[in-house]
């Protein structure tokens, strides 16, 4: 039986059997469509977007394929098919095959100024106050990344200086570090780790959940971030106490000091474009593994190609197959 649906003056003609695969839709379930049954064209007539309905349409009848046309933004799109109630799991599937932030219930503790708190500090858009904690916290973010970077440059390297200029021939140490407290650069780390501190230990205290809270990824590196700090001032104090062992010490603050650049993510926090690029990559996974595939039989066969070109020379920098993956 052949049913005709006028989308604002354009009209679309199926079988009935083909709406009736999705019995839970607006347009499979005969309850539901009949509020919009015109009787005297016997037809049904929706006043919505007409380039969407053709995606609507062929959802149906290719079996649940969804595809947003070109010339329909993914908002109006979006409209639409929650209109025709398509289904949860096939607007999931369409909001990542778009690189879409899934739309996640985002719970508050029931206590009202637990609410507030929360809310000032977990989410900026709530209010002029909390974009302005927002506008703080990405600044010391950045400041702090600075400090990250700049700390490493040669007139500020004080690594080296100072364990080759404090040892005695005899190994053992000829003075002591100069003091870390003093530094600017610790100085500005103290202050940025403060506020990280406080800012991880209120969301924390306000949190509706606190195993949600530690599940939490970005909560996960906001920990992170903090303890090569704490760390590294353990290590200092306990250098003020003795001396000893100074060069086993400077390979484990290298090593903890290379954590602090998990810090950038901190950024994703505040940043929905961020948010929406780490979705995407999710969603492209599959895709990206094909790429990285593709470049590794490049990189075989053209260094296969490079070292048995040369393989005879004496002088030649490809020594092995492996030895030329660079080149």
């Amino acid at each position: 039986m052949l049913v005709t649906i006028n989308i604002s003056g354009l009209r679309f003609e199926t079988q009935l059997k083909t709406l009736a695969r999705y019995p839970n839709t607006l347009l499979g379930d005969p309850t539901k469509r009949m509020r919009f049954y015109d009787p005297v064209r016997n037809e049904f007539y929706f006043d919505r977007n007409r380039p969407s309905f053709d995606a609507i349409l062929h959802f149906y009848q290719s079996g649940g394929r969804l595809r947003r046309p070109i010339n329909v933004p993914v908002e109006i799109f979006m409209d639409e098919i929650k209109f025709y109630e398509i289904g949860d799991d096939v607007i999931n599937r369409f909001r990542e095959d778009e690189g879409l932030l899934k739309e996640d219930e985002r719970p508050v503790p029931a206590n009202e100024l637990k609410r507030q708190i929360w809310l000032l500090f977990e989410h900026p858009d709530s209010s002029g106050p909390a974009r302005m904690i927002a506008i703080v916290s990405v600044m010391i973010i950045l400041i702090s990344i600075a400090i990250f970077c700049i700390e490493t440059l040669p007139e500020f390297r004080e690594d080296n200086r100072v364990f080759n200029n404090h040892l005695a021939p005899n190994g053992t140490t000829a003075g002591k570090r100069s003091s870390t407290f003093t530094d600017p650069f610790f100085l500005l780390e103290t202050i940025c780790v403060v506020w990280f501190s406080f800012e991880l230990f209120v969301r924390f205290l306000a949190c509706p959940s606190k195993p949600a809270f530690f599940k939490d990824i970005m909560n996960v590196i906001d920990i992170v971030a903090i303890l090569p700090y704490f760390i590294t001032l353990g290590l200092d104090l306990s250098e003020v106490q003795s001396n000893s062992q100074q060069t086993t010490s400077l390979a484990i603050l290298r090593v903890i000091r290379l954590v602090r650049v998990f810090r950038i993510f901190k950024l994703s926090r505040h940043s929905k474009g961020l948010q929406i690029l780490g979705q995407t990559l999710r969603a492209s996974m599959r895709e990206l593994g094909l790429l990285i595939f593709f470049l590794l039989i490049g990189i075989i066969l053209f260094s296969s190609a490079v070292y048995f070109a040369e393989v005879d020379d004496p002088e030649s920098s490809f020594t092995s197959i492996p030895d030329a993956f660079w080149w």
